[in-house]
């Protein structure tokens, strides 16, 4: 696997994570025709489900993170366990990859499954695609050392790259689709209210 691509320039670190068909992945190999039909199927359960009890598309997602080593955290989700971690620049052992190239990971992964639904649905044929998921941050702020500016991102930028026989415009009609549907751009791009407890255990 390709480890993420870190830069840094002046104040800002810039952090690129890059989907790409070189990964090491327990994913079974899947025909188009394949997931055309699963798409097909998902799609129109969920609507089914919806159109009988709108209430049954609230959904509540829950992970579970444990710290671990120096700064490193064991995260549950469902029946997967994943580690984060930080490199040693971040007082991490890199036994994972960071907090930031997570978020950037998840809103690459999200893009690919919401390019591969609205696809399906529109009738847009793509054969392969790539997103590279890259954002700007400045650490100053979480060291304390000027609270002017954002702890997080200050940009993110996505170069998604689809093979297939479709023309520009009909992939940017996609593209519009997409980015009107997916929760993790939104959660990127819009507030988000986050309550916040600290128990003794």
């Amino acid at each position: 696997m390709t480890p993420p691509l870190v830069l840094r320039a002046g104040a800002s670190i810039v952090v690129a994570m890059t989907a790409t068909a070189d990964i090491q992945t327990t994913v079974p190999a899947i025909s188009a025709e394949e997931r055309a039909a699963r798409l097909t199927t998902a799609g129109a359960a969920w609507a089914e489900r919806i159109e009988a009890d709108r209430s049954s598309a609230h959904l509540t997602y829950a992970v579970t993170g444990e710290g671990a080593g120096s700064v490193a955290t064991t995260v549950r989700a469902g029946k997967h366990t994943f580690i984060v971690d930080e490199p040693a620049a971040l007082a991490g052992d890199d036994a994972g990859t960071s907090p930031v190239e997570y978020a950037l990971g998840a809103l690459a992964g999200c893009q690919v499954v919401v390019y591969r639904l609205y696809a399906q649905q529109l009738g847009i044929t793509f054969d392969e695609i790539t997103i590279k998921a890259e954002a700007d941050l400045d650490a100053a702020r979480l060291f304390g050392a000027d609270e002017s500016v954002r702890a997080g991102f200050s940009e993110v930028r996505l170069d998604i790259q689809l093979s297939g026989p479709e023309t520009d415009e009909r992939y940017e009609e996609l593209r519009q689709a997409v980015d009107a549907h997916c929760p993790v751009l939104d959660i990127v791009q819009n507030p988000t209210p986050v309550k916040t407890t600290v128990t003794r255990a």
